[in-house]
């Protein structure tokens, strides 16, 4: 719920009796669990808890990790703070089940000067580990969710959860901290879903963002050419984007259609992002950054 705003809401679950319906079916025993999954617009969330003495939800999946607690809206406008959501379920008693608790994976993929900041702090614990403790720590959450692609996510994500332990104030102070130093390197929030594909136009638009994110991410990115490593990052770049994205996907192939923008759970303006890519890809090819 959320995408559409209250409008959608009420055309998809009210107007037609479906939640009703949803009711008398926890009431008959056939549903045991009944909650939601909230993306996009605030009013909806607000909404239902307002009426949770009607409703009795008996949990909520919502997007939180140490970046989004506090810093949600400022990656994009259309999302809302984790403190706000959590803190709101936590107030009337509803379970949480957690999803993108790394951001797509961008919290186990963060610049050199984070990973050398939480190793600082822990060596042996994973950079990863973090969030995950971080939204398990949490009174009330109920799951975490994990998307695992090896043996190795799974074996880090079971030492840390195998026991959990919660994190201090002083560490959540700790990661307060990190979030407020990773957005000073604002990435692109795309969490890699693919619901924006196919692109009818063929452009990979999860690589494009992605490899942005990554060069980004590795200080790869010169600002200017008196950058002093703007020739090896610029090699890198380009080098990096044909061997990440095929040059028939590339960003230049993008005509602003938007049909991919009403497909993004984040609310990403993705010909923007895109073009953002491509002109400074352009410049990067004749040279042409200022400096």
């Amino acid at each position: 719920i959320g995408m559409g705003g209250m409008d959608a809401f009420r055309a998809r679950y009210i107007d037609n009796g479906l939640l009703d319906f949803l009711l008398k079916e926890r009431e008959q025993g056939r549903i045991r669990n009944l909650g939601f999954s909230y993306h996009g617009d605030v009013d909806v969330f607000d909404y239902l808890l307002a009426n949770h003495d009607k409703y009795r939800w008996d949990f909520a999946q919502i997007q939180l990790n140490y970046l989004d607690w506090e810093h949600a809206k400022e990656t994009n406008p259309r999302n809302t703070d984790a403190s706000y959501l959590y803190g709101k379920l936590d107030s009337f008693g509803i379970k949480a089940v957690i999803m993108e608790p790394l951001l797509g994976g961008r919290l186990a993929k963060v610049p050199e000067h984070i990973v050398s900041r939480l190793k600082g702090r822990d060596p042996l614990r994973s950079v990863a580990s973090w969030a995950f403790r971080f939204a398990g720590s949490h009174p009330g959450v109920l799951t975490v969710l994990s998307g695992m692609t090896c043996m190795e996510h799974l074996e880090d994500n079971l030492r840390t959860y195998c026991p959990l332990v919660p994190l201090t104030d002083d560490d959540n102070r700790f990661l307060y901290d990190t979030a407020d130093l990773m957005m000073q390197h604002p990435a692109i929030p795309c969490n890699d879903c693919k619901y924006c594909m196919p692109c009818p136009w063929g452009i990979d638009i999860p690589g494009v963002l992605l490899h942005y994110n990554k060069m980004l991410n590795e200080d790869n990115i010169p600002q200017s050419r008196q950058d002093p490593k703007y020739s090896k990052a610029r090699r890198a770049f380009l080098v990096g984007y044909n061997r990440a994205v095929e040059p028939v996907r590339q960003a230049d192939h993008c005509i602003g259609c938007r049909i991919c923008v009403q497909h993004c759970p984040q609310g990403i303006d993705i010909p923007a992002e895109l073009a953002r890519v491509d002109n400074y890809a352009e410049k990067l090819r004749r040279g042409s950054l200022p400096g």
